[in-house]
C-alpha cells in the first residue's frame, strides 16, 4: 500500500474515532446535568399509578420520600452505558457518513436517514443488555405507587447481569429489542434533522454559533421524541422486566406483545396515556441532546484544528 493510501485510511479511522469520543463525551455530560429529569420520566413510564404531575412536582415527591440522592440512582449504570451506546453510534454514522462523502453527490437528508437508521440498529443489536441492566438498576430501591411490582436486589452491574441470566436466561437481555429496533428511528430522524438544519445554518461558510447548535439539536430532538414516546414507554417497560407478555416467541409474538401493550394502555387510560411522562421526557431528551451536540461540536472542532485537518471537515 502507498504511504498516501495509508495516510488515507488512518485519517478515516482517526476522525471517525474523534467524533466518537467525542459524541461520548457530550451526552455522558449532558445526561449527567439533567439526570434527575430522565429519574422523573423513568417513573412515570413504569408505575403506572403514579399520578402524571408536572415534572417539578414528580421530583419533589421523589426527594421527599426517598432523599435528595435518590434523584441520581442508577447514575453510573446509565452513564456506562450512554457512553458506550454513543460511541458505537457516532462512529457509525460518521464511519458511514465518509463513505457516502467518497462516492458521488452531496449529503441529502434521505442519506442521513437510512445513515441514521444502519447506526441505530447496530447500535441496539450491541447495546441493547446494557440498557436493559441499566433500567433495573435505575429503578431498583425506588418507591412505587403500583403494590404490584417485585424489587430487585442487585449489587451492581456485573452482578446484575449475572442474576438475570442465571435466572431469566440470556434471551431477557435483550428483552425491549424490538421496540428498540423500530425506534432507531427515532435517531435517525434526529439526525436527518440535525444534519439538515446544520447545512441550512452553515451556507456560504457562515460559523455556526453554539446558540445556534445548541437551538438545532433540541428542535431535532423534540420532533423525533414526540414522534416516537409511546414505544419509548413501552421499551421502558419491557427493559424493567416486571411485564408479563402473551409468551408467543419470534417476530411476530415480539410485534403482538407490544400491539397489546400500547392497546392495553389505550384502553385503560386513554390515548394520552401513551405520553404519560412526555413532558420530563421533552425537558430531559431535548436539553440532554441540544447540550450534547454542543460539547460534541466543540470537542471536534478543536481536536480537528489542533491537528490541522478542520478543513476537511467541511461537505
Amino acid at each position: 500500500m502507498s504511504d498516501n493510501g495509508g495516510s488515507a485510511v488512518g485519517l478515516l479511522s482517526y476522525e471517525t474515532l474523534v467524533h466518537a469520543v467525542a459524541g461520548a463525551m457530550g451526552s455522558v455530560t449532558a445526561m449527567t446535568v439533567f439526570f434527575p429529569l430522565d429519574t422523573a420520566k423513568s417513573r412515570l413510564q413504569v408505575d403506572e399509578k403514579r399520578k402524571s404531575n408536572s415534572t417539578p412536582v414528580i421530583l419533589a415527591e421523589i426527594a421527599k420520600e426517598e432523599g435528595l440522592l435518590s434523584l441520581y440512582r442508577g447514575w453510573l449504570p446509565v452513564i456506562s452505558s450512554l457512553c458506550c451506546s454513543n460511541f458505537v453510534y457516532f462512529y457509525t454514522f460518521n464511519t458511514l457518513k465518509k463513505l457516502a462523502a467518497s462516492g458521488q453527490g452531496t449529503s441529502r437528508p434521505g442519506k442521513d436517514l437510512l445513515m441514521g437508521v444502519v447506526s441505530g440498529v447496530v447500535n441496539v443489536i450491541l447495546t441493547t443488555p446494557m440498557w436493559v441492566v441499566n433500567t433495573r438498576l435505575k429503578l431498583q430501591g425506588a418507591k412505587f405507587r403500583n403494590e404490584d411490582i417485585q424489587q430487585t436486589q442487585y449489587r451492581g452491574i456485573f452482578d446484575a447481569f449475572s442474576q438475570i441470566i442465571a435466572n431469566e436466561g440470556v434471551g431477557t437481555l435483550w428483552n425491549s429489542v424490538m421496540p428498540s429496533l423500530i425506534l432507531v428511528i427515532n435517531p435517525a430522524v434526529q439526525f436527518m434533522i440535525y444534519e439538515a438544519m446544520k447545512r441550512r445554518a452553515g451556507n456560504g461558510g457562515k460559523k455556526i454559533s453554539s446558540a445556534e447548535i445548541f437551538l438545532i439539536g433540541a428542535i431535532a430532538k423534540a420532533v423525533a421524541t414526540t414522534a416516537t414516546y409511546p414505544l419509548q414507554t413501552v421499551q421502558a417497560i419491557l427493559r424493567f422486566g416486571q411485564h408479563k407478555g402473551d409468551g408467543k416467541g419470534g417476530v411476530m409474538g415480539s410485534l403482538s406483545n407490544i400491539f397489546s401493550m400500547l392497546m392495553d394502555r389505550i384502553k385503560r387510560y386513554g390515548v394520552l396515556g401513551l405520553y404519560k411522562g412526555l413532558e420530563a421526557k421533552l425537558l430531559q431528551t431535548v436539553l440532554t441532546a441540544a447540550l450534547m451536540f454542543v460539547i460534541y461540536e466543540k470537542i471536534t472542532a478543536a481536536t480537528f484544528k489542533v491537528m490541522g485537518i478542520n478543513k476537511r471537515l467541511k461537505q
